[in-house]
């Protein structure tokens, strides 16, 4: 990050000017941790000209803390020592259900202004750098399942409808009505082009969809979105809860990642009319990309002990490396284009994602795998034109299908012993992140499924 650029100081300069105008008091320095927990350190507005350049305060230690609040060892992250939340003036927004409040989202810095070896967001700019050393820009957008509920005698209650709503249903979204739209309102005053909002298949579960932007901006809208959820439902007396499978018996939640490809010249790398199901050879060789390295990548897609809950079969989920058109049991999905929009909504989606997951390493492992596709000239085998779940062992062999993690520890296995990945996180970084989750699996399996669900319900 360069801070003394004409733009920075112009974008800084901006955001004072803004927090003063709009009578904030209090201006968050967010950022995610490995665990996928948004945290946040908030300064007073009449600090905020010197803390856009110089950042905030962090022990090195805050990384290293796991979902349950516990510090794990890690070298380089002991209690000694700062690095500093230094925000992106670019993502500066007033939060709508906080009164006086914004926010900002934040790279972590070492004392000489660069990457201290364990920024997530850092982690993201190195993916989409090297997307654009092959000419390559990304496009993303997460499609976010949650549910909110109320608490009655000590538990948490989905907010259904009376008697139940049926999914997509206009029962549900009158039910649902008021904090949708305040929901909508409140994601469309920071800068966030919401697409769609319905009830889903689980009672109390909404879905909130937004449009595409470049993939640092997903990322950041992702963080977004998951606080304005979170912020508006309690305006309501409500619990947005994004943990994957809340409820053992419904169905689960997924941040689905939709996601395409373009060139330095505006043109989609994807879309080919020609081809079979309109899918390019390069976007064929970023699936095998994807598949290629999927079982590994589920250790950041969908990373946290709950998520492997909602990882079965025939819950539209993927539980399988298979990819194929419209195929909502695959965990690679090529969505089919709208009509006279061809080329523009041509993408592909990532099931085997849900909300658990810091956005930025999701995102970012994501465009490696499918850059380490396209490098080596991957296919990905035929596409699946039947539930996975359907095939025969010979018929999943055939199409080079293979089961995905079936628990946190496997997948996490499956990351240590992934060099693509473990390389691009990085010494630190990566160290980082398989104590911490490691820790987490560890304090998970050795507890009933209460536990569990009372600790991933509202984290997110």
């Amino acid at each position: 990050m360069v801070t003394d650029s004409p733009d920075w100081v112009s974008e800084s300069t901006s955001v004072v000017t803004a927090a003063q105008a709009a009578g904030v008091q209090l201006v968050r320095f967010e950022y995610c941790d490995v665990s996928g927990v948004a945290r946040a350190k908030s300064v007073h507005v009449s600090q905020l000209g010197h803390k856009l350049v110089e950042g905030v305060g962090l022990t090195r230690a805050q990384m290293a803390i796991d979902l349950l609040g516990q510090v794990v060892p890690v070298a380089g992250m002991e209690p000694v020592g700062e690095i500093r939340l230094v925000p992106d003036p670019a993502t500066w927004t007033v939060l709508p259900w906080a009164p006086a409040t914004a926010g900002l989202l934040c790279d972590q810095l070492d004392h000489d202004r660069k990457d201290w070896g364990a920024c997530p967001r850092a982690f993201l700019k190195r993916a989409i750098g090297a997307a654009a050393d092959l000419g390559i820009s990304v496009r993303a957008s997460f499609e976010n399942e949650y549910y909110v509920a109320r608490m009655e005698e000590g538990r948490y209650v989905p907010d259904d409808a009376p008697f139940g709503a049926p999914v997509y249903s206009a029962i549900g979204l009158d039910h649902h009505t008021q904090l949708l739209l305040d929901t909508v309102d409140a994601l469309q005053a920071q800068g966030l082009e919401v697409e769609s909002a319905i009830n889903e298949y689980g009672p109390g579960q909404l879905e909130i969809t937004v449009s595409p932007t470049d993939a640092l901006g997903a990322a950041d809208g992702q963080m977004k979105l998951r606080d304005t959820a979170r912020g508006v439902a309690a305006q309501h007396g409500l619990v947005a809860s994004f943990a994957p499978k809340p409820y053992p018996d419904r169905i689960g939640s997924g941040a689905h990642l939709h996601f395409s490809l373009w060139g330095d010249d505006g043109q989609s790398l994807l879309y080919d009319p020609g081809a079979e199901g309109g899918l390019s050879p390069r976007g064929r060789a970023f699936i095998a990309g994807v598949t290629a390295h999927l079982p590994a990548l589920c250790a950041l897609t969908t990373p946290s002990y709950n998520s492997f809950r909602r990882l079965q079969p025939n819950a539209w989920a993927a539980a399988t490396t298979a990819w194929g058109f419209d195929n909502r049991e695959a965990a690679l999905r090529v969505a089919s284009p709208f009509f006279g929009r061809e080329t523009q909504s041509y993408n592909i989606e990532l099931k085997a994602s849900d909300p658990s997951a810091n956005p930025y390493l999701a995102l970012g492992g994501l465009i490696l795998c499918g850059l380490d596709g396209i490098r080596r000239e991957l296919d990905p085998g035929p596409p699946a034109t039947r539930d996975p779940a359907a095939l025969t062992p010979a018929e999943l062999a055939a199409a080079n299908i293979r089961a995905l993690p079936h628990s946190m520890g496997e997948a996490l296995d499956q990351l240590e012993n992934d060099p693509l990945l473990t390389g691009a996180l990085g010494d630190l970084l990566g160290r980082c992140y398989l104590a911490v989750r490691r820790s987490e699996e560890r304090a998970f399996a050795a507890a009933d499924i209460d536990f569990e669900l009372r600790h991933h319900f509202y984290r997110f």
